[in-house]
């Protein structure tokens, strides 16, 4: 585990501090500023700015050199002193300083705007030309003729735009189809304006689904093509050219860098692929890609069902009662009912039995079944016949006998095992399967008492010892167990 992730980040402590209005107010308008290329800021603008809102009327320049400082503590801020415009040794004295956003305060707020912008749903999309970058990206990587003729300013522009439009594709899609599974999204769908937008939902949805199966083919094929030694000359090429970059602060090794690349690899094959038999990302997207198809799809058809069961059915009563009003007697009034209502009083008797299994047997082609109806009153109780009470004794009394000798064998054998009270599981002959079976019982139970003590089924006890730690064959007529070099002793 790395030793970062066991340190606090004091840099976020501003986002729940006691005053943390003023001091997100404040490294607000640092990053705003910072965005703007100006890196440096004085305590004037800072006081300037915030005069501007209703919520800083009364706030003074010594509240704000406090909040300064204790952005200073916390690393967010980095002050400088200007000696550029002293006039006097006194206006040196006061030490006038401008201050810069750290790195670590720049992220987290370009993290927390983008949430603020994001609001309390997810985004993401679903953009289809994505695994068309991606394959074009693999295709020309895994080209080592046309690799070689590249420069490794080149080689670093076709990774970062493989490793983006990978990422991008993954967090894109993963926040949008958790979008369209939430429960904001699903009160949506109940309502009736869910309707107009669902046609164009499900082809967005049907799009991708094509484009997805169109060209995953491809890139798993390209992906598996692919050896692990010519990723590694691509990592050492991009590492050689990461190094090449002056840089003034820590520099990274080349083989971390090394490791990096080849676990970013590592990364896209796996999710195109799937490892240690398990499903790849890309299936588990494709499935949920079809189980949101589905999901619209039935939300559309429960709204359409649901319109045209509030819809009047008026003209449909007034058609069938013309209908019935050209019938000229009772008998066909009645077969033009059951057509449309269906048969009146009708009774449904179950059978389990099944003659056949062929699909397409008619019913006239099975055999019937004779069903027996009780009556349907309280009083009724079938007839039953007393029967005899049977008694087994001998044949109780023969298996018996026959357990017993069983037993009297197995302990026999066992006894045969035994040498000066111990058995060495080593010096064992081949064994029958009921006593290695026996013998792994009692270490069973031996292991199971704190003391490593146990007693077998005739009341014999025994401990359970281990020679050393070396390991050795149980022979058996069905088979060879490796097992530790154990030895019981008998305690009695």
């Amino acid at each position: 585990m790395d030793e970062k992730l066991l340190k606090p980040i004091i840099e976020a402590a501003y986002l729940t501090a006691g005053n943390a209005w003023r001091y997100r107010s404040i490294l607000r308008f640092f990053y705003i500023q910072h965005e703007r290329m100006r890196y440096y800021l004085f305590p004037e603008e800072v006081l300037e700015y915030l005069k501007k809102s209703q919520h800083f009327i009364d706030y003074t320049e010594e509240q704000l050199q406090q909040d300064l400082n204790q952005l200073v503590h916390w690393k967010n801020l980095i002050p400088r002193q200007d000696t550029g415009k002293v006039n006097t040794i006194e206006e040196f004295k006061k030490k006038k300083f401008r201050y810069q956003c750290t790195p670590y305060t720049i992220e987290i707020e370009r993290m927390v705007h983008g949430l603020e912008q994001m609001g309390e749903s997810f985004g993401g999309s679903l953009e289809r030309t994505l695994f068309d970058r991606i394959l074009d990206a693999l295709i020309i990587l895994v080209d080592q003729q046309k690799i070689e003729e590249v420069s490794d300013e080149e080689l670093n522009t076709f990774w970062n735009d493989l490793y983006g439009n990978f990422r991008k594709l993954t967090e894109n899609a993963t926040d949008y189809l958790a979008h369209m599974q939430s429960e904001k999204v699903e009160e949506m769908m109940l309502t009736e304006a869910f309707l107009s937008y669902k046609d164009a939902i499900t082809e967005y949805l049907r799009n991708f689904m094509s484009v997805l199966q169109r060209t995953s083919f491809r890139i798993e094929a390209v992906l598996q093509q692919t050896s692990k030694e010519q990723i590694e000359l691509i990592a050492n090429r991009l590492a050689d050219y990461y190094l090449s970059i002056p840089r003034l602060d820590r520099r990274q090794t080349k083989d971390e860098l090394v490791k990096k690349y080849m676990l970013q690899w590592l990364s896209l094959k796996t999710w195109f692929l799937g490892s240690d038999g398990r499903e790849s990302d890309l299936l588990f997207l494709q499935n949920a890609t079809n189980e949101t198809i589905r999901r619209i799809t039935r939300f559309a058809q429960r709204l359409g069902e649901r319109h045209h069961n509030f819809r009047s059915r008026r003209k449909d009563y007034l058609h069938l009662a013309a209908w019935f009003e050209q019938c000229t007697d009772i008998s066909e009034a009645h077969k033009i009912s059951a057509c449309v209502f269906g048969v009146f009083h009708t009774r449904h008797i179950y059978t389990p039995v099944k003659g056949t299994e062929d699909i397409y047997a008619e019913v006239w082609d099975e055999k019937p079944t004779e069903i027996t109806v009780n009556p349907r009153v309280r009083t009724y109780k079938g007839k039953t016949k007393p029967g005899a009470i049977e008694g087994h004794k001998e044949e109780k009394e023969r298996m018996m006998a026959a357990y017993l000798r069983e037993r009297e064998a197995e302990r026999q054998l066992i006894e045969q095992l035994i040498n000066q009270d111990y058995i060495v599981f080593k010096n064992l002959p081949v064994v029958d399967p009921y006593i290695r079976k026996t013998l792994l019982n009692w270490i069973g139970k031996c292991m199971a008492d704190k003391n490593m003590t146990a007693k077998t089924e005739a009341g014999r006890k025994l401990r359970l010892l281990k020679q050393d730690d070396s390991y050795i064959v149980l022979r058996s007529r069905d088979g060879n167990l490796r097992m530790p070099n154990y030895v019981f002793q008998f305690l009695d």
